[in-house]
């Protein structure tokens, strides 16, 4: 198979299939079942997914210039797949400000981020969140829904640049600002 400079350099290295892993390729969808659970995603007809031992291979069908950015992708997606039902994905967020609090009630994060009222944040299915001290860990298998629900509660209350006050993820730089100082009258 020569690609010549239609290469992907993600795309052609193959995801080694860790012990405890099945995966199944039916048409165009991939089924990973793994200790943590199963997740499965649809991949384009623009590539193929082939399982040759312990090894899974994403190919192009064709020598176009396109499927270059489609098989880099669904690599990376089926690897994410992998990864989810083995280790599972974490994101940390921190809480900054006075009287500031996150805490869980039953299937609901609640959130008190200086509002007149609390914030409510329904945690889906297959995600776990919790709460110790000012850190909201959100974890689970599918990346992406870890991602958005850690989106959404950062999105509550942005930390501003004055004070810092707001939600961040754990590690976040956040560029300060100084504020108006008062202006002295010189007469």
């Amino acid at each position: 198979m020569k690609f010549g400079k239609h290469m992907s350099r993600v795309g052609k290295k193959p995801i080694l299939i860790p012990d405890g892993v099945e995966i199944k390729v039916e048409g165009q969808r991939v089924v990973v079942r793994g200790p943590k659970g199963e997740l499965e995603k649809s991949f384009l007809p623009e590539v193929d997914v082939i399982i040759e031992g312990k090894e899974l291979k994403v190919v192009p069908k064709e020598a176009k210039r396109e499927p270059r950015a489609i098989w880099g992708l669904t690599r990376a997606l089926i690897a994410n797949l992998v990864l989810g039902v083995t280790q599972g994905f974490k994101k940390e967020l921190e809480i900054e400000g006075v009287g500031y609090k996150a805490s869980i009630e039953g299937e609901v994060l609640v959130l008190n981020v200086g509002f007149s009222h609390s914030v409510k944040i329904d945690i889906p299915k297959g995600i776990t969140v919790s709460v110790e001290k000012n850190v909201i860990s959100v974890s689970g298998i599918d990346k992406e829904a870890v991602g958005q629900i850690a989106a959404n509660i950062r999105k509550v209350r942005p930390v501003e640049p004055y004070k810092g006050k707001g939600i961040k993820y754990v590690g976040e730089q956040v560029r300060r600002k100084v504020g108006k100082k008062a202006i002295s009258s010189s007469g």
